[in-house]
């Protein structure tokens, strides 16, 4: 298996949550803002994709290990920050329609 088939592979397997939260991260980062884990649970609470904050850091954690996500310790919260491999991956589910964006409520509420 190629390098670019792997990529692929791992991107099918992405769920809507991982995308949810690959979007929500660069739509933070357009508009300078910074977005956290703890934000990111509460946006998927919101949209009733998960109820604890484990299954959040889970999407999190796993973005991270892919390298689509990285996370950085800054004023005692973790916020997220979009990787090139991230940005790939999301306009390739954006391309896919594989899933819609959705609003952020701590972003765009």
């Amino acid at each position: 298996m190629s390098m670019n088939e792997l990529f692929e592979k791992q991107i099918a397997e992405l769920q809507r949550a991982h995308f949810l939260v690959l979007y929500w991260t660069t739509v933070a980062e357009d508009k300078k803002i910074r977005y956290n884990i703890t934000n990111v649970f509460d946006d998927l609470k919101y949209l009733k994709v998960t109820r604890t904050k484990q299954s959040a850091v889970a999407f999190v954690e796993t973005l991270k290990t892919l390298c689509f996500i990285a996370i950085r310790e800054e004023s005692n919260r973790k916020n997220l920050y979009l990787s090139n491999y991230g940005a790939q991956a999301l306009e390739k589910l954006i391309i896919s329609k594989k899933f819609e964006p959705e609003k952020s409520n701590y972003l765009e509420g």
